[in-house]
């Protein structure tokens, strides 16, 4: 039998409404005490359990996360964040009896909130790559968490902290011309590694070099490009992702100029290939994982607050 010919032979059974023993058994709605009597003990005899979403929907509570992604790709999902903050979400959601929908987000994203909003199957929003407006369009009623900074809740890594380590350590082994591969304008995550950057070669009274690119290989490549083409005397060069720092290193290795004797090169969040690849690339740690899932939790509690989450440099050998 399919759920809803057991309902209904639980309401023949009960001699009520069909109507009636969907709102004895879902817990929500009116019904005398005579009819929840007779409603549970129909069930009991007849061993019908109510699906656990159609439980859920009638609560109200919805049955899923929406972890979204805004970017200017399509094909952001493929990036090893995705898969990586996906697992952590699904950990979070699966405590609380959800399943986790991955969504894409274009820039201009509005509608396609409002559309997740008015769903009545989604428990809570987590949201990565927004910027302040994204923010400010959120719909009233959402439950929201970001990956990535904001002034509501959600998680984040302490990147400036994993930046400044990096940079550091750089200083330390004599690298005086250092540019920086950073992150688009509108990803308020790219912001804490662009004023950590600019503070120390302000501090340090060292040149100010740094291009616009984001966290793919394809855009470290470019921006390798425009450094070497505008700084050729440049000795190391700072990336926003690991798979930024890839492209980087090759376009080094297409130019045959060593890493790390003349040049060095360090990436942000120690994905698995960074300690694979021959020379290691030096990096700086970002828990993924645990961030989306304090953001999940964040977001299915209600809760306020961002929770920040440490990172420490990664030193290999491209430094």
């Amino acid at each position: 039998m399919d759920r809803m010919t057991d309902l209904a032979s639980v309401a023949a059974r009960a001699g009520v409404s069909l109507a009636t023993a969907s709102r004895v058994l879902s817990g929500n709605g009116p019904a005398s005490a005579a009819s929840r009597e007779l409603v549970r003990a129909a069930a009991a005899e007849l061993g019908y359990r109510p699906h656990p979403v159609a439980r859920l929907l009638a609560q109200g509570r919805g049955t899923r996360v929406v972890l979204a992604i805004r970017d200017r790709r399509p094909s952001a999902w493929a990036d090893p964040f995705g898969g990586r903050a996906a697992a952590g979400a699904a950990l979070a959601a699966d405590r609380a009896g959800l399943g986790v929908a991955l969504r894409y987000l274009p820039l201009d994203c509005r509608g396609r909130l409002a559309e997740i909003a008015a769903d009545r199957s989604v428990a809570a929003l987590v949201l990565a790559g927004h910027d302040r407006a994204t923010l400010e369009a959120l719909p009233r009623g959402l439950r929201v968490a970001t990956i990535g900074p904001s002034a509501g809740a959600g998680a984040d890594v302490d990147s400036a902290a994993g930046f400044a380590a990096l940079l550091r350590h750089l200083h330390d082994r004599g690298r005086r011309r250092i540019a920086l591969v950073g992150g688009p304008r509108w990803l308020a995550a790219a912001g804490a590694p662009r004023r950590a950057y600019a503070r120390m070669m302000r501090e340090a009274g060292l040149p100010h070099r740094a291009v616009t690119g984001d966290v793919t290989a394809a855009r470290g490549r470019l921006g390798a490009r425009r450094i070497l083409s505008r700084w050729p005397d440049t000795d190391a060069i700072v990336t926003i992702s690991d798979a930024t720092a890839a492209g980087v290193l090759q376009v080094l290795a297409e130019r045959g100029i060593r890493v790390p004797d003349d040049v060095a090169v360090t990436g942000f969040d120690d994905v698995p290939l960074a300690g694979a690849i021959r020379p290691g690339l030096t990096t700086a740690s970002h828990p993924v994982e645990r961030i989306a899932e304090a953001a999940c939790q964040a977001a299915l509690d209600g809760s306020a607050g961002m929770r920040l989450f440490p990172s420490r440099a990664v030193v290999r050998q491209t430094t």
